[in-house]
């Protein structure tokens, strides 16, 4: 990116009253909330917190996505405020699995043994029912010094006292047959529980970060016998409204395989007051908690409409997700804002593209310029998130990728769900749909590492889901963070922080009730409208005022998408919430 005229003209930057004042704003909230955060730490009781998937480092491999994202950045946070915390998870023999690229370049998928020699042996087991045969359960315990988060204890199946079948409950993350995923889930949340009761720990509170722990509040209720004592010590976090992630089971099934611990299917519907075959997890989660949380605070008033009529279940409030701005932030970027300085920003800024190109090259053959504007959309692939909206319009796409007059480099990464097929008919199509042009790309590998240059290394992160589909998404945050310019729907966080052309760009809302259709061709339009008649022409043509934009969305993001901010309001919100 050219520089502008006030950047060429002075090599020492001073800070400018306004950007110093806000600096220092900032980092007196950061002291006033460390301050605030000992003071409470008398009241702050202790807490289990559990969840199926943790992105911790690039190395464990534990964790598919943005669940694992958010509980990873939580754990950091928790960590840095000196919270009571401890993190319960699973440790994946197999991780999620390895994205690979097949002879004809299409997407592979590799599953393969990890081995992780920084993991403690607790040397404790205990056994859960599985259809009613024994399966023992140990623990490695993940220390905080290793990578900064509070003690997390990882659970695991694989051990001599068990046989080949029951060895394999932990191989691979959400496994594809619903006995594997079951048997999982009672692993995690009873196996869990049982193995802090046998650790001597004993917390006030149990977090369940999203319903895959379920199993642990029937486990609590068979201890307890009473639903308010249940209640006192749970609390619950709804990830999503899409229904992959609002698992309803057979009843009888879930009771034949454990789900329940010892209680019968009379007393499971007695708790829950589900009386069909059905059994909604959700539901039953929101039934059993004290107080549960959704994202972000749109999809506060989406859970709240699609469980609100529901009798009996608890309130539903809004704690929207945030990272951690200590783990995602380059450091060199937040020293060149900090001092107002231009010219460290664009020459770090350019650094970072070359870094990330050098991974574009390895894997594609195609040499980005590190000049040239770079547009990624990266996250977990699914339909909804419609990873090829830019490209809908086959004869406008063609025209923005062939530019020379200002021209725009594009990046897709993500991982499709192994087993979901149309999801990687997709990958695959990028793929080959863009393959004759040197300007795009379509890596494999998104975990954390790829993640991080990604972030760091683009002009404009895309985020298009279909509105309402979206119950927070926090990539663009630690987008922002780097100096990467949001251009989004107004969907899930993005509408608490999102000023249109200046600190990110807002696509214009769709009226979500239109057929998918239509709502992907206004969606269309207006992406690349934006595209060719502000965002293009702004990069190229008025730096300055770019630069303002990138400078605004990085002093926007913090401290409220920081998870310090989100780990504080959990202790505030939800493990403090006295029941009326």
């Amino acid at each position: 990116m050219a520089k502008s005229k006030s950047t060429t003209t002075k090599k020492t930057v001073k800070a400018k009253p306004a950007v110093k004042a806000k600096a220092e704003k900032a980092t007196k909230v950061t002291q006033k909330n460390k301050t605030t955060t000992t003071k409470k730490m008398e009241k702050m009781p202790s807490v289990a917190y559990f969840s199926m998937e943790f992105a911790i480092d690039q190395i464990l491999k534990i964790y598919s996505g943005g669940l694992g994202f958010l509980s990873g950045s939580h754990m950091r946070s928790a960590h840095d405020l000196n919270q009571n915390i401890v993190g319960v998870g699973m440790l994946w023999s197999n991780g999620y699995y390895d994205q690979v690229r097949k002879e004809d370049r299409s997407m592979g998928v590799l599953f393969q043994k990890k081995v992780y020699s920084f993991l403690e042996d607790t040397g404790v087991k205990v056994p859960v029912y599985i259809y009613g045969f024994k399966v023992m359960v140990t623990a490695f315990l993940l220390k905080p010094e290793i990578f900064g988060t509070v003690p997390i204890y990882l659970l695991t199946t694989d051990v001599p006292e068990n046989d080949a079948l029951a060895h394999t409950t932990d191989d691979n993350l959400y496994a594809n047959n619903l006995e594997a995923r079951i048997a999982q889930q009672i692993v995690l949340g009873e196996g869990g529980a049982k193995i802090l009761e046998a650790l001597g720990k004993k917390p006030d509170i149990y977090h369940m970060n999203e319903g895959h722990a379920l199993p642990m509040a029937f486990h609590l209720y068979s201890q307890y016998k009473n639903l308010d004592e249940v209640k006192k010590r749970l609390v619950f976090t709804t990830h999503t409204p899409e229904k992959a992630g609002n698992e309803v089971n057979d009843i009888t099934f879930l009771s034949k395989i454990g789900f329940f611990n010892s209680l019968s299917v009379d007393e499971v519907r007695q708790i829950t007051k589900i009386e069909g075959n059905e059994f909604d997890h959700t539901l039953a989660a929101l039934r059993m908690a004290k107080i549960a949380n959704s994202v972000s605070q749109i999809h506060k008033d989406v859970s709240n409409h699609m469980w609100g009529d529901k009798a009996a279940i608890c309130p539903i409030i809004g704690i929207t997700n945030a990272q951690n701005k200590k783990y995602w932030a380059d450091p060199i970027l937040e020293k060149a804002l900090e001092k107002d300085d231009n010219d460290l920003l664009i020459k770090r800024k350019k650094e970072l593209k070359k870094e990330l190109f050098k991974i574009v090259a390895d894997q594609t053959g195609n040499i980005f310029d590190p000049d040239v504007l770079t547009l990624v959309w990266s996250r977990r692939f699914a339909e909804y998130k419609r990873a090829g909206l830019i490209k809908r319009d086959a004869e406008r796409f063609k025209a923005l990728i062939t530019r020379t007059d200002m021209p725009v480099q594009i990046i897709w990464a993500g991982k499709p769900y192994p087993f979901d097929m149309g999801a990687t008919y997709l990958f695959n199509d990028l793929v080959y749909s863009t393959e004759q042009y040197k300007n795009c790309a379509v890596l494999t590998g998104y975990e954390l590492g790829l993640s991080a240059y990604l972030k760091k290394g683009s002009d404009i992160w895309l985020n298009t889901p279909r509105i309402t589909r979206e119950a927070s998404g926090t990539s663009g945050m630690t987008a922002s963070m780097n100096g990467s310019i949001n251009l989004s729907i107004a969907d899930g966080w993005f509408p608490e922080f999102a000023k249109d052309g200046i600190n990110g760009f807002i696509l214009p809302a769709v009226d979500h009730k239109l057929p998918i259709e239509e709502q992907d061709t206004f969606d269309n339009k207006n992406l690349l409208d934006i595209l060719e008649n502000i965002v293009i022409p702004m990069y190229y043509k008025q730096p300055a005022k770019w630069i303002k934009i990138m400078k605004k969305a990085m002093t926007d993001i913090y401290p409220q998408f920081d998870a310090d901010r989100m780990a504080q309001e959990y202790v505030d919100k939800m493990y403090n919430y006295q029941m009326k």
